[in-house]
């Protein structure tokens, strides 16, 4: 869609906005609004009708409801003093996810991270929800703290915006109510496709190291439950039974990371599927990565597994000669001749060896799953001719998958920029939507001046 400019422009004195139309007018937000602090501690006790938001509870353009059901009765909110945020009030964001907005549509209360702002007289509240959205990097930029952005009262208070007329702003509200729908109809097709993509890519991994890649040969019981029928001429052992070394992990000692040295990785660089070196824990001394090394040194061909965390069963292999080393909540499996790493590899990404995984993790402080109990897990074991025959299979197959995720992937963030491009440029006057036909808003491509 291709959208023409106001006639004239002026300078609105501020840096971020840049020129907006000749009729328009810039005004200050604590001027023109009333801005809303809302608690400042959550209550002791929640229950009430009143409902208490958080971050969570944000989906969409209008929020009423706490996903969690908690709330606050009239009783507390006299007793403590505290802002009920009124309907067609604008909740934003001034800490983290900061931008993040949406109108009220039932009286609410939240905490210190919000600021609620109360349309006066010359904004609607549909307008003021697509400008804080346009302005999440300004307000960020202008946020004070040492570990995350925040903005006070007062800050929100001083911001300069654009003020449309009324039917500007009902213009530019409409034209963007219907525009980022279907972009966000466009961003959930593309994450429908991806969570199809990533079952299919496992389904295939786990179909390929289970069943193999002929489907005409006699099958057997494997014996293990969660594996079920393979191969008639597979075999299936444990992992301590096809590994070159017991199955270890890195000290768990917390080491001292120097500015330089040996990169030291943990769970965050493998947490994607692959050895992430940029997201390394840190550097260890030379002296440090020798005295690790007497225990384990990797090397190329390693398998490691998260062992404990939110990513407890993810998996990477090492494709580099590079001098490194690991710490604890990664266990490694180093296969023995009878077994290719890569077909390893495969199988403990499969469905059947992840839900073992599942099945066998503890939880104390959060999820976590013992290296003996690893070594016991069963793994699938084909002649070393098969196996690289489905590590090549595969290798193919989840490349062309991945390629397909990603391009959806870059399909999301095309549409994202385009999001929100289109709602700055509207909210600042850098393009005039006024005149947009409603059959000029089916067209699915924009080009923005």
């Amino acid at each position: 869609m291709s959208f023409s400019c106001y006639p004239k422009y002026k300078d609105s004195r501020v840096d971020w906005i840049g020129e907006v139309p000749e009729g328009w007018s810039v005004a200050r937000l604590g001027f023109e609004c009333e801005t809303i602090v809302p608690m400042r501690d959550k209550p002791e006790h929640l229950g009430g009708e009143i409902p208490w938001i958080r971050i969570e509870d944000f989906n969409g353009k209008f929020i009423g409801d706490s996903k969690s059901g908690q709330g606050i009765s009239p009783e507390t909110v006299n007793a403590m003093n505290l802002k009920v945020l009124p309907v067609g009030a604008v909740l934003c964001s001034c800490s983290c996810s900061m931008g993040t907005t949406a109108i009220v549509v039932k009286p609410l209360v939240t905490n210190q991270t919000f600021i609620g702002v109360v349309p006066g007289k010359v904004f609607l509240s549909d307008y003021l929800y697509f400008f804080f959205q346009a302005a999440g990097d300004h307000l960020n930029s202008i946020g004070t703290g040492a570990i995350q952005s925040y903005l006070s009262r007062d800050d929100f208070r001083r911001l300069r915006l654009p003020c449309p007329s009324f039917a500007e702003q009902t213009a530019i509200a409409t034209f963007l109510d219907r525009e980022t729908a279907k972009m966000d109809a466009l961003v959930a097709e593309q994450e429908k496709l991806i969570a199809i993509l990533k079952e299919k890519r496992q389904a295939v991994i786990s179909h390929a190291v289970t069943k193999g890649l002929d489907p005409s040969v006699p099958m057997k019981d494997s014996g293990v439950e969660w594996i079920g029928e393979v191969p008639e001429g597979w075999e299936v052992r444990a992992i301590k039974h096809i590994v070159s070394t017991p199955v270890t992990d890195g000290p768990h000692e917390t080491p001292f990371f120097p500015d330089e040295g040996v990169p030291f990785v943990s769970a965050e660089a493998v947490s994607s599927g692959n050895i992430d070196f940029s997201k390394i824990r840190g550097f260890i001394s030379k002296e440090d990565h020798l005295r690790y090394s007497e225990k384990f040194r990797p090397q190329r061909g390693d398998i490691f597994m998260v062992k404990s965390g939110a990513t407890t069963g993810v998996t990477a292999i090492v494709e580099t000669d590079m001098e490194f080393n690991i710490w604890s909540p990664l266990a490694v499996v180093r296969c023995g001749k009878q077994a290719l790493p890569h077909f390893i590899l495969n199988f403990m990404r499969s469905k059947n060896f992840q839900e073992a995984v599942t099945l066998n993790w503890s939880f104390g402080t959060q999820q976590n799953i013992g290296m003996r109990v690893i070594e016991n897990l069963s793994v699938t074991i084909p002649s070393i001719k098969e196996q690289t025959f489905i590590s090549a299979f595969l290798d193919h197959e989840t490349a062309r998958i991945d390629a397909l995720t990603a391009e959806a992937a870059r399909g999301i963030v095309l549409l994202k920029e385009r999001r929100s491009a289109l709602i700055s440029a509207s909210v600042t006057g850098k393009i005039d939507v006024r005149s947009i036909l409603p059959s000029h808003l089916d067209q699915k491509t924009m080009e923005i001046a």
